[in-house]
């Protein structure tokens, strides 16, 4: 009798997919009548969608023409010199490495996700943010890109790469594991206690699978955790600041792009 859950059987993680990514976009271009343009380099996940309404609000936003995306639209905007696409309300894990594996085979060379996050270390005063080093895989869709464990972590090199970054000292950044789930309604206190003692700063949606797809791909991908509330237990909760956080999360991730290795 097999004792595995389901969703650890029949994995084979060296095998190629049968559906691609690039097949699916294909389709979609003919259907949507897109061109075959690349999209920015640097793509931005925002999964509440508060950057690029602040963008779009600023004037600062326009959209990417050649995405050819069934279920989401890409803008760009100049960050520091910078042309950087954005997709927002990209929810959850399954989600976000949908548009991962769709935006590298478009023309991305680096993902960045900067998600809210709910706050488990007391030791923080939120809002701040956390460039996530490792996130605790309470997800399903890690395990379709790699062996069972208990953490995804972020590619090597990009941490060294922003491990002596020049934050803004009005923003500040803490480097640390959190916690990806796919049921924030599940967060119990049986949960919770368990994450504190494995030393987790924060929970949040989506940063163990986009680890996982990185690693199992070789695509660059950094997540940041934008803390912004304790899980609604008190009053006053989900503030992000001036601007719903967006000045803010644009100042990191402007020190974060001018961070990245040349390479890249």
């Amino acid at each position: 009798m097999n004792t595995k859950p389901p969703i650890l059987n029949a994995k084979s993680h060296a095998s190629p997919s049968v559906f691609r990514p690039e097949n699916l976009l294909r389709e979609a271009r003919r259907q949507l009548n897109k061109d075959a343009t690349t999209v920015p380099e640097i793509v931005l996940l925002d999964p509440d969608g508060d950057i690029l309404k602040w963008l779009e609000h600023q004037g600062r936003a326009e959209r990417s023409p050649g995405w050819a995306c069934y279920h989401t639209e890409l803008y760009q905007f100049n960050l520091d010199g910078v042309t950087v696409g954005i997709i927002a309300q990209a929810v959850g894990a399954s989600f976000a490495v949908l548009l991962a594996e769709q935006l590298f085979v478009s023309g991305c060379k680096v993902l960045f996700s900067m998600t809210s996050s709910g706050k488990i270390s007391p030791s923080l005063e939120s809002p701040c943010f956390v460039l996530i080093d490792k996130a605790l895989r309470d997800e399903g869709t890690s395990y379709h890109y790699l062996p069972a464990a208990d953490y995804a972590s972020v590619n090597p090199d990009m941490l060294q790469a922003l491990s002596s970054a020049p934050w803004p000292p009005e923003c500040p950044v803490h480097t640390g594991p959190v916690w990806t789930t796919d049921a924030p309604y599940r967060e119990t206190e049986i949960a919770i206690a368990d994450a504190r003692e494995r030393g987790i700063l924060a929970v949040e949606m989506e940063a163990a699978a986009l680890y996982a797809f990185s690693e199992a791909t070789g695509n660059p991908v950094v997540c940041f955790a934008h803390i912004t509330n304790e899980m609604a237990q008190n009053g006053n909760d989900f503030e992000k600041g001036q601007d719903n956080g967006a000045r803010d999360a644009l100042a990191v991730l402007s020190v974060a792009v001018q961070q990245l290795p040349r390479s890249v």
